[in-house]
């Protein structure tokens, strides 16, 4: 399970494609809305871009915010799911199950907001360590940019309208089926007319030799943002499984096979947003430890140059926060008591 800062959104109760009828699946009563209707998810996503273009430095990351313009509206998707939510399925993919294993199934019907922000939240939250790496010289034109744990597609989008060969990677069932319509992935182009590629893997990496042949090498960038949190991987706490992030190799394996696909001069960025923990009479959150999983001297044996550990990004979390009205609503987020950030950055070194 690959899990971040989460924000729960609601179920979809809404009437399900005409397709799902012809396939014999039973379909949840509608409930009509009154009043105006409200604002699309890609109205609402390009007003948080404009928000925080006044707070990123970086140029191309304000082209990143700015190119919300290209995000297409995207219509209601069916999912079918299994009983324990462990496998997801389009219609195309239910379609061809066995009478028995469709009449099994749970449809689910996804609107634009879930398509773009999931359970995880905003894409733009991706500004500020893309706004990181801006500053220390990284440009996505021409770069090859790992996205492990994405969670959602639109910052997967927005790098590749600015040329960039994205990947993205993922273990969630749910995030496979709903991102498997053939416009989701392939070229894209962005505002200015430049062309990038994004692909999509579903799949335990690196633990699963086909997965990591799928995922390749030669990457300029490594990102994970809200995944590799020292409370996912090593909780101080027992929590359950659904609670932590399973690699499914060991600490060292991972750290290396993150350095043999990278190039030289290639980095890995690790972004973690989280909550304050509780105090010791409650339960424990892993994910409010959002330090780093891996030591120093792991990240320095297996060859990496590390530029910065740990590095308390709060500050700068917290003002974006604010642009995207987190600390505002029916629920306000105290920012000073309840949103932190740390950042690992390693480097590849180039041959001397």
């Amino acid at each position: 399970m690959i899990a971040g800062l989460r924000h729960e959104h609601r179920a979809f109760p809404s009437i399900l494609a005409l397709c799902a009828l012809l396939l014999g699946f039973s379909v949840p009563a509608s409930h009509a809305q009154e009043g105006p209707a409200p604002a699309s998810a890609v109205e609402r996503i390009r007003k948080e871009a404009a928000a925080l273009v006044p707070h990123v430095k970086t140029e191309w990351v304000k082209e990143f915010l700015k190119e919300t313009s290209t995000l297409p509206t995207v219509p209601a998707r069916t999912l079918l799911h299994d009983e324990g939510k462990t496998r997801y399925y389009s219609m195309e993919e239910a379609a061809k199950l066995s009478e028995a294993e469709k009449a099994a199934l749970i449809p689910l019907e996804v609107d634009e907001d879930y398509y773009y922000n999931t359970r995880y939240g905003t894409p733009l939250a991706y500004a500020r360590p893309l706004d990181l790496l801006g500053r220390k010289g990284f440009e996505p034109a021409g770069r090859r940019i790992l996205d492990f744990g994405y969670g959602g597609i639109g910052q997967l989008r927005l790098l590749s309208t600015l040329g960039a060969d994205v990947v993205g990677i993922e273990i969630d069932p749910l995030t496979r089926a709903l991102y498997s319509w053939p416009e989701d992935q392939g070229e894209a182009t962005g505002a200015k007319g430049t062309k990038g590629k994004l692909r999509l893997v579903h799949g335990s990496f690196p633990a699963e030799e086909a997965v990591r042949q799928e995922v390749g090498e030669d990457y300029d960038l490594i990102l994970s943002k809200n995944v590799l949190k020292r409370g996912y991987i090593h909780p101080e706490k027992p929590v359950p499984d659904r609670q932590r992030v399973l690699l499914g190799v060991d600490d060292e394996k991972f750290v290396r096979t993150l350095y043999a696909i990278l190039k030289p001069g290639g980095r890995v960025l690790i972004y973690n947003l989280s909550p304050a923990q509780n105090p010791p009479d409650k339960p424990y959150i892993p994910w409010a430890d959002g330090r780093c999983p891996f030591s120093v001297a792991l990240w320095r044996d297996a060859g990496f140059r590390v530029i910065a550990f740990d590095r308390n990004d709060s500050d700068s979390a917290r003002e974006m926060a604010h642009a995207l009205g987190w600390d505002s609503g029916e629920q306000p987020m105290n920012l000073e008591k309840d949103l932190f950030a740390h950042y690992t950055l390693v480097e590849k070194p180039k041959p001397r």
